[in-house]
């Protein structure tokens, strides 16, 4: 009989992250989640304030991403870990939006070509946290899209993990800023070149939605009306659309495909749309034995 696997989810008490529990879970695996507020919000991952039955089988560990020496214990022995945790809109675009900033000067710091993330992660020192470099502290898409994920995988290499697997995204979307994606593909670039011994592999989905969060399921209907048209237009305004232009899934798929992903050697590099849903297929072809 096998051993039973470890798995580590930095970012499991969130939407994704706590399905990726739930899948491993079913599995029979030792599953650690963790997060700064350790437990989930139920009714914010779930249709329900109460725990499910399988959560009081995951160790839901408190940890900051940005402070590796609070977490790095935890992945010592781990088969697996999984970075799924990352910020869609940075403060002062939502400053923007809720009405506190001025249209004008937060959409141009929110739309600016560049900003900081953190000190080198790839020459901290091991014990050393991640420092926001953004003069007022902001917490970036570089910060928290990059280089909490470049940091997480380099303390999982040191851990010898023997697979690392980080939650990326399809595309970005008009109305966000290009920094949203671009952060994201250079992380799957470092970690994939900086760590060639630990196998890695980058989940590239569009939108996910679930009922259990009700504003989800007319978001991802739109959205999957842009992908048809993406489609039907041969992708050539995909660069445009970006994720809006992408097949929306649900989460329990993705969550799955990423389980399987994890249990399967020859998965490496970004997963895109198909594999992602081949993935979940074989998943569920294995629950049914």
């Amino acid at each position: 009989m096998s051993a039973t696997k470890k798995l580590i989810v930095c970012g499991g008490n969130g939407f994704l992250g706590s399905r990726i529990c739930k899948s491993a879970v079913a599995r029979g695996w030792d599953v650690t989640s963790i997060s700064r507020s350790g437990e989930p919000t139920w009714s914010s991952v779930t249709s329900s304030n109460s725990p499910p039955s399988w959560a009081h089988k995951v160790t839901w560990e408190r940890a900051d991403i940005l402070k590796p020496k609070t977490y790095a214990p935890l992945l010592k022995n781990a088969d697996y870990v999984v970075h799924s945790m990352g910020i869609l809109l940075e403060a002062d675009y939502k400053g923007v939006i809720s009405g506190k900033e001025s249209p004008i000067s937060g959409l141009k710091r929110a739309f600016s070509t560049t900003k900081a993330g953190s000190q080198n992660p790839l020459s901290r020192k091991p014990d050393e946290d991640l420092q926001p470099q953004e003069k007022d502290g902001q917490v970036t898409y570089e910060l928290m899209n990059r280089d909490s994920a470049i940091t997480l995988a380099q303390e999982a290499n040191r851990e010898k993990v023997p697979a690392f697997a980080y939650i990326s995204a399809a595309g970005g979307a008009p109305v966000l800023p290009a920094r949203y994606i671009q952060t994201k593909r250079q992380a799957e670039s470092t970690i994939s070149s900086e760590f060639p011994t630990m196998r890695s592999f980058f989940i590239r989905a569009g939108f996910l939605y679930d009922s259990s969060r009700s504003f989800t399921v007319p978001l991802a209907a739109m959205t999957g009306l842009g992908a048809a048209f993406n489609g039907l237009t041969g992708g050539i305004f995909g660069g445009i659309m970006g994720a809006a232009g992408v097949k929306p899934l649900k989460a329990d798929l993705v969550a799955d495909a990423v389980v399987e992903a994890l249990s399967d050697d020859a998965t490496k590099g970004p997963v895109e749309l198909k594999e992602i849903e081949e993935l979940a297929q074989k998943a569920w072809r294995k629950g049914m034995l």
